[in-house]
């Protein structure tokens, strides 16, 4: 260590006790990264490697980013999977040097950045959670513990474990805390949802430490007064706790108290349904494409934020269900008062993601003033409803916005209108406010004329008119006059006021107390002005987190106000229906219809979409819908809009149909394609078969279960055979409601012999060969699946859908025949890849000829009405 310089002894100090995360290392305006940190960020930023110095005769590689624009490389490095410690100075240069001339300045970690403790508005997306998670098992006891430090959301549920995937799916966290040793067997499951995996201590997990951990932060003497929670959940929040101290540096944020859960307080939703059913994700990864860009029509973020919770998590309680239907139905029915809220609503800043930044010291000036306009709009939104009959739901979100009069008035006399991003700008307190902090303000800004008026002061008071205040850097501010004026001032009484400072050859200069005074306060004007505003805004910060809990319920109400007055502008514009949501084993579903695909039609080309009705109600055992018909007809549109019309319904909101009766769904399961995941060695047909057996082996009586193509991936015999058997156990064993897609038509049989089964198809029809998809559902059963047909309009070449007909033909011919595999293949002509000839020339009609002649611009109303005379009896001969 002899040869190493004092700063890299310090650096290399500081990333030992980091050594699993990027040491960004405060130098000036720059964060530098050395060693195997600049190598690995300089790729990952696409950035310059330099060198600085050398350690142990090698250079040290280097690469820097400016704090200024710290906040992308920040999230660009935390994407591709990196942890960063942030390492400030804690001291200026001139502090080091007082210490020493060879002193360091002092430098330490001051935060850990990592996906599930992001705050930065830069860093976040705004209308999506940004949840940090802790897995914890305690003996036989699992749970789930989970946090928004962005908004201070913070929830715990006792779990089993096989129920720890399906959670993650719903919840969607950046980061997973786990015990280490625990990671091995979490791997698969996290991996699958992209979740950033972090091991940390077992201490962290002790769940009498964390008892005190959570008392701690809330300043209570026990958890009794939250709720009964047991070891492992106390175990998951106390860890949770632990990890934020560790990685905000003992700054915890402004957290809620814990809101305990139940699995069974929502719609049980695994993740292969949650990406099937594309409900916040597309299939592509994307928000594009999903139910919730097709559904989103909130103005604040907070708004967009509870849209995508409840969306995620559908409700089983029906008083909650009602409740939300309730609030919809009146924003919908009143278009006037919902239009007046939302264009208030779109007014109103993020207060949670505010709030939570103040809490953590990372705010500004702007979120100070976020809090004032939230407050203005809460106000004048709670004006704009006062003396309505409103439902129970809304009434209590408008409760929540009322009571922060003196909050308010202290804000709206304390800030201007437009502040500045940091304290550190200053500016951002209003005039008038503070005495002292405007007197600063003058003498900073307006030091000339405070020296001119003390000039005509001092003239007035000697009677010496030609007297001037000038400046230098060597005395400062003095007053100057000629020698002949000079004796007069050397003299009693003015000698006792102004004091004499320098004679030159002309001139004689003074000085006095009050100027020196003065002087002194012009030049530390500015730095006084900004430490008054600083102080100003700590005071005004301390006041707003004194009120954080009413805040947080009002953040809430504002949420719930958007998200009712979106869902109904949504039912209004879309014509969506008020779906009757009850106890029973209901589903009846009339002109449903699939809301991402309606609006990619009438986007693309303005087709409509084509309705379809839907019934499995059943008021004991199951009801199944044996669903046939050709590929590319719609049979995966209408298994997907049903189970999307239940989600709708439970969330508590209107739904894409003309009328809807859903009896509680209690889990919704859905097996709607597949593809090779190669990553754990599982073929298509593999992934088909555990995401089937995960439905047999979970679906209870009050599922809603779509199923489609069970069993394609493997010979045929064998792919019908599990298809028959996954049928009859969804009837005889999970006795559920289900959508069952399929293309072996030998199980249409099976609506014959079990009760409550029922055949339905997808129309089409046929014309000269082509195949036309009407798109419509029916009662019944397919004679066919057009496969070649399809296949001629996905573009194969001609000699091959030509060869597809005859081996077709002679497949049927044999089978009716009962004839073997080999009479077949001696049968079948020899392929030839010439294309086939083409059909004969279709007779030529005199109604086309006529049809050729006609100009329709220029007919009259007569004339068009003859010509249709002459064309009925011309398609006669």
């Amino acid at each position: 260590m002899s040869t190493v310089t004092p700063m890299m002894a310090q650096y290399l100090e500081i990333k030992e006790a980091h050594a699993d995360a990027l040491l960004f290392y405060r130098m000036g305006d720059f964060y530098e990264m050395f060693f195997q940190d600049a190598v690995n960020a300089a790729e990952a930023l696409d950035i310059a490697l330099t060198k600085r110095g050398k350690h142990n005769d090698t250079d040290i590689p280097m690469c820097g980013v400016p704090v200024h624009a710290a906040e992308g490389y920040l999230l660009t490095l935390i994407r591709k999977g990196f942890r960063v410690a942030v390492c400030e100075q804690m001291e200026s240069p001139a502090e080091a040097k007082k210490r020493g001339s060879k002193s360091v300045v002092k430098r330490d970690v001051v935060r850990l950045v990592t996906p599930g403790t992001l705050t930065e508005d830069a860093l976040l997306e705004a209308r999506r959670h940004n949840f940090l998670a802790a897995y914890a098992e305690v003996r036989d006891e699992a749970a789930l513990a989970w946090a928004d430090i962005s908004t201070g959301a913070f929830h715990v549920m006792p779990l089993t474990s096989v129920r720890l995937s399906p959670e993650l799916a719903r919840l969607a966290p950046s980061e997973l805390i786990v015990a280490d040793g625990v990671q091995d067997k979490l791997n698969e499951p996290v991996m699958d949802l992209g979740i950033s995996l972090t091991p940390i201590g077992r201490a962290s997990f002790d769940s009498t430490a964390a008892e005190k951990r959570i008392c701690g932060l809330f300043h209570v003497g026990a958890l009794d007064a939250f709720g009964s929670f047991g070891r492992a959940e106390t175990s998951a929040m106390g860890a949770l706790i632990d990890y934020l101290e560790i990685t905000q540096k003992g700054k915890l944020p402004l957290l809620q108290t814990p809101l305990k859960e139940s699995e069974d307080r929502v719609v049980q939703i695994d993740a292969a349904t949650r990406r099937n059913l594309e409900l916040t994700r597309s299939l592509s990864g994307g928000r594009a494409g999903s139910l919730l860009s097709v559904m989103d029509r909130t103005v604040t973020p907070g708004g967009a934020r509870l849209l995508d919770q409840r969306l995620s998590s559908p409700s089983r309680n029906l008083d909650v269900i009602h409740g939300r239907l309730d609030a919809v139905t009146f924003a919908a029915d009143d278009s006037l008062i919902t239009s007046d809220l939302r264009e208030a609503l779109r007014k109103t800043p993020d207060l949670d993601r505010a709030l939570s930044r103040l809490s953590l010291d990372r705010g500004g000036p702007r979120d100070l003033t976020a809090i004032r306009n939230g407050l203005t709009q809460a106000a004048a939104i709670a004006e704009l409803c006062a003396g309505r009959d409103l439902p129970v739901l809304l009434a209590t979100a408008l409760q929540n916005l009322v009571g922060f009069d003196d909050l308010l008035n202290l804000l709206d006399e304390a800030l201007v209108a437009e502040p500045p991003l940091l304290a550190r700008d200053g500016g951002f307190i209003a005039p008038g406010y503070d005495a002292e902090l405007d007197e600063a303000r003058t003498l900073r800004d307006e030091g000339r004329s405070v020296i001119a008026g003390f000039q005509q002061k001092y003239a007035e008071h000697t009677g010496i008119t030609s007297l001037k205040i000038k400046h230098n850097n060597v005395l400062g501010y003095f007053i100057e006059t000629t020698a002949t004026h000079a004796e007069k001032m050397l003299n009693p009484p003015f000698s006792e006021t102004y004091i004499h400072r320098q004679t030159t050859a002309n001139q004689v200069r003074f000085t006095t107390v009050e100027l020196s005074e003065i002087e002194t306060r012009i030049l530390n004007a500015g730095n006084l002005a900004l430490e008054i505003e600083k102080r100003l805004y700590a005071t005004l910060s301390g006041g707003i987190l004194d009120k954080a809990a009413r805040l947080n319920q009002a953040a809430r109400g504002l949420a719930e106000l958007d998200l009712t007055t979106a869902l109904a502008d949504l039912a209004r514009g879309e014509n969506w229906c008020r779906p009757q949501v009850d106890a029973s084993r209901a589903f009846d579903v009339q002109g449903g219809r699939h809301p991402v695909v309606e609006q990619a039609l009438r986007q693309q080309n303005g087709d409509a979409f084509i309705a379809n009705d839907c019934d499995l109600s059943a008021d004991k055992g199951a009801a199944i819908w044996l669903l046939t018909g050709p590929n590319m007809a719609g049979k995966s549109t209408f298994l997907r809009q049903n189970a999307l019309i239940a989600l709708l319904a439970q969330m508590g909101s209107y739904v894409p149909a003309e009328q809807a009766h859903v009896g509680l769904v209690s889990q919704l399961f859905s097996r709607v394609g597949a593809s090779d995941d190669l990553a754990r060695g599982r073929s298509t047909f593999m992934v088909e078969m555990v995401e089937t057996a995960a439905i047999l082996n979970q679906a209870d009586d009050r599922a809603l279960v779509i199923l489609d193509e069970i069993g394609r991936g493997t010979a045929t015999y064998d792919g019908l055979s599990i298809a028959w058997a996954t049928l009859e156990h969804l009837h005889a064993s999970n006795k559920c409601r289900a959508l069952f897609a399929t293309h072996y038509h030998e199980l249409t049989a099976l609506a014959g012999k079990l009760e409550g089964v029922e055949n339905a198809t997808v129309s089409v029809k046929e014309w000269e060969g082509e195949v036309i998809f009407l798109h419509e559902v029916h009662k019944g059963a397919a004679d066919r699946s057009y496969g070649v047909q399809v296949a001629q309009l996905a573009g194969l070449p001609a000699s091959v859908v030509e060869r597809a007909r005859i081996v077709l033909d002679q497949l049927e011919k044999t089978e009716r025949e009962g004839g073997k595999q080999k009479t077949l293949i001696d049968d079948l002509p020899l392929f030839s890849a010439a294309p086939p000839p083409p059909p004969p020339a279709p007779k030529a009609s005199p109604v086309t000829g006529m049809l050729d002649d006609i100009l329709p611009d220029e007919l009259t109303p007569r004339e068009a009405l003859d010509l249709i005379y002459k064309l009925k009896e011309a398609a006669k001969t």
